[in-house]
């Protein structure tokens, strides 16, 4: 057995006649009775306590340290009693991912996980604490691909104290626990009309910024940093080399995602649209920092700016520009008197991506060209998302095979004699 048991509230010594014999100690009746005591895997001398009467419970915990230790599946008892909140803050102020990333992960787990599940401590988690999670997260968040990402960070959370030997499972893979679905499989994109609508619901200073996501495949902080130097009507082209993010509360300039900087074909209507913009709304001058907060500070001229000055940002656009123009648009109900908008996440100015990207299939664009477009890494990523919207696929593939029976003289017989005949 690993270690022994104490006794407190008796000792052995010697008596008057040399003999060894128990007396009590001034602990006695007092406080728990049995002290189990055992050096663990770090070389630190561990205890738990017992009370009177359980000596032998105190002899079965140190009989199942002992096999734990034997089968590498020791977990520390008091270091497992650290909470959820205390872990997972650990956690996060450990992870080495990019800054933007780190944000937004740090704002799931706040916001989303740590509120339920922050005082329970690491070691006693069940697959019916995840369950009950699951089910409260479901009622604040509707879209369940994003609460997959969140359910991903915690289930990350409880692999990290697995590794540190706090759990000896993840109760986020037990069986008993289905994770939130997937994003729906097929991307529907928008109609041409309610592109329009949506693009009329917004306010004129922004709706130019439709045509430089449903035309030319921006994303929103691709959008939001589009330097009007970059705008290169002469030439028919569109240089993407800029982006706003925000980064824990602060705007700054950072280059695409992934770093995918590219040219995308500058429609002459848009560049139109976009001389009109200026017009109307002359170019702002910003400053802010790159890549971090901290970052040297960079200035551009702008084509979209805020009206009282500065970037747009995107927690103030999504909230006072896009979600009223959904809401005018039809794509979402008016929400209640004091209360929020409608989660609409496939709503989102994402969706004009796709609509770009429906238009350029429909017209016979290659998934390459898309992919370049679109700064996707991968082509394949792209014809993955994208494939079900080349509408003309099945409809090449029925013309073929239609030209074969009729060269073969096969369409002829089946009208003639049935197919039957055709067989034959």
């Amino acid at each position: 057995m690993a270690g022994h048991i104490q006794d407190r509230w008796y000792k052995t010594e010697p008596g008057p006649d040399g003999k060894p014999r128990r007396v009590k100690t001034e602990r006695h009746g007092a406080g728990s009775r049995y002290r189990a005591r055992y050096i663990g895997p770090d070389g630190a001398e561990k205890s738990m306590a017992f009370p009177d009467r359980q000596k032998r419970q105190a002899e079965q915990w140190l009989a199942n340290i002992e096999a734990d230790m034997s089968r590498g599946q020791y977990i520390d008892p008091q270091a497992a009693r650290v909470t959820f909140r205390q872990f997972a803050e650990r956690w996060l102020e450990s992870q080495t991912t990019d800054l933007n990333t780190r944000s937004s992960v740090e704002a799931q787990v706040r916001r989303h996980a740590i509120p339920y599940l922050g005082i329970r401590p690491m070691d006693s988690f069940q697959p019916s604490h995840i369950r009950e999670w699951l089910s409260e997260l479901e009622k604040v968040i509707p879209a369940s691909s994003y609460r997959r990402v969140i359910f991903g960070n915690v289930s990350s959370i409880f692999m990290a104290a697995m590794e540190d030997r706090l759990r000896t499972t993840n109760p986020c893979r037990s069986r008993a626990v289905t994770p939130p679905g997937r994003a729906p499989g097929r991307v529907r994109p928008w109609t041409a009309d309610r592109v329009s609508a949506v693009r009329a619901g917004l306010p004129a200073r922004y709706r130019a910024m439709v045509d430089a996501a449903g035309a030319c495949g921006l994303r929103q902080g691709e959008v939001f940093g589009l330097p009007i130097d970059e705008i290169r009507s002469d030439t028919g082209w569109l240089h993407v080399g800029y982006q706003v993010k925000d980064i824990g509360g602060r705007v700054v300039f950072a280059p695409p995602k992934r770093g995918k900087v590219r040219d995308v074909p500058l429609p002459e209507r848009v560049a139109d649209i976009f001389a009109a913009h200026l017009e109307v709304f002359p170019p702002e001058e910003v400053t802010l920092p790159w890549l971090t907060p901290d970052g040297p500070l960079v200035t551009k001229q702008l084509l979209f700016s805020r009206e009282q000055g500065g970037p747009v940002r995107r927690s103030d656009f999504n909230t006072y520009a896009w979600k009223p123009a959904l809401v005018s648009a039809g794509v979402i109900p008016p929400p209640e008197k004091w209360a929020r908008f409608q989660a609409s996440r496939e709503d989102g100015m994402h969706a004009l991506r796709h609509f770009y990207a429906s238009v350029l299939l429909d017209a016979g664009e290659s998934v390459k060209a898309l992919s370049g477009y679109l700064g996707h890494t991968d082509p394949g990523f792209t014809l993955r998302v994208y494939t079900h919207l080349m509408p003309s696929s099945d409809g090449r593939t029925r013309r073929a095979v239609d030209a074969l029976y009729d060269s073969l003289g096969w369409a002829a017989a089946s009208r003639s004699h049935g197919p039957e005949t055709a067989q034959e």
